[in-house]
C-alpha cells in the first residue's frame, strides 16, 4: 500500500497533514469522530537531528495541549542519517529525546500505536516505531535494529555463525516474521480490508492490557523466552525490598 492508501484507509473521516521532505505531522478523525495525532517518517528518509527535533517539538506541543488524544506513528525510513554533520551535534541524544517524547506521551495518557508499512532501522526503528506501545505492520514491511553484517562487525562473530544462529533464533534475524515473534511487532495488519477498524482494535487491546505486553507476547510465540519470566523477578525482588 501507498502511504495515501494506508492513510485513506486509516482515516476515511480525513486527516490534516504537514511537513516536509518525508516528515510529516498533523491530525486526522477517527471513525468515532475523535481526533488522532499522526506523525510520520516517510519515503525512506534517514532522520536526522533537524527531524528528530521537529518531531519531538510536535509531541511536545500536544502534550502541552493535554488532550490525551492518540498517537499514531507511521514509519518507513531508512537508518538514522549518520552525517559529520548529524553526528556532531548529538545525533544520538536527539533521537532519544524523540523516543522519550513518545514514551512521556504514552505515560501521560496518549495511547501510541506505530505503523510500520516499509522499511526501517537502527536508531531511526529505536527512535520511532519501537518507542511506542503498541507496533503494527503491513505485510512486506522489512524492521531490522541491526542487520547480520553490522552484528558480526560488532561481536566479533563470523557472519555464517550469525547466518546459522538467526535460523532458529529470532533475536539474532532481521524481518518483520522474526520481530513479531519476539513480541516487538504486536500484529501484522490485513491490507484486505479497511485499516481504520484495525486501529480501533488495536487502540481498545492497549487500553485493555495497560502495560507493556511484548515481553509476553515474545514468550507465548517461542521468539523471546526469559524476558517475561526476568521482569517478572525484577518486580518480585523490588516488591519484597519495599
Amino acid at each position: 500500500m501507498t502511504l495515501d492508501e494506508i492513510l485513506q484507509s486509516l482515516f476515511p473521516h480525513g486527516c490534516q497533514l504537514d511537513g516536509h521532505d518525508g516528515i510529516l505531522y498533523g491530525q486526522a478523525t477517527r471513525t468515532t469522530g475523535d481526533a488522532v495525532q499522526i506523525i510520520g517518517v516517510t519515503n525512506g528518509v534517514a532522520p536526522g537531528v533537524d527531524e528528530a527535533a521537529r518531531l519531538s517539538r510536535y509531541l511536545l506541543d500536544v502534550l502541552e495541549r493535554g488532550q490525551r488524544e492518540p498517537i499514531v506513528v507511521l514509519v518507513d525510513s531508512s537508518s538514522q542519517r549518520m552525517s559529520k554533520r548529524d553526528e556532531l551535534l548529538g545525533l544520538n541524544e536527539y533521537l532519544a529525546h524523540l523516543a522519550k517524547c513518545l514514551i512521556y506521551a504514552d505515560a501521560c495518557g496518549h495511547p501510541t500505536i506505530g505503523l510500520l508499512y516499509g522499511t526501517t532501522a537502527a536508531g531511526a526503528f529505536l527512535a520511532t516505531a519501537l518507542a511506542t506501545r503498541t507496533l503494527v505492520a503491513l505485510p512486506g514491511a522489512h524492521p531490522e535494529v541491526m542487520d547480520l553484517p553490522s552484528i558480526a562487525r560488532v561481536t566479533k562473530l563470523p557472519i555464517e555463525t550469525l547466518e546459522q544462529k538467526a535460523q532458529t533464533n529470532p533475536i539474532f534475524a532481521p524481518g518483520l516474521d522474526n520481530l513479531a515473534r519476539t513480541g516487538a511487532v504486536h500484529q501484522i495488519w490485513d491490507p484486505q480490508i479497511p485499516l481504520a477498524p484495525q486501529l480501533e482494535s488495536a487502540l481498545a487491546a492497549q487500553a485493555a492490557h495497560g502495560g507493556d505486553v511484548r515481553d509476553q507476547l515474545g514468550l507465548q510465540r517461542k521468539g523471546r523466552l526469559k524476558a517475561a519470566h526476568i521482569r517478572a523477578s525484577v518486580y518480585r525482588l523490588a516488591a519484597d525490598a519495599g
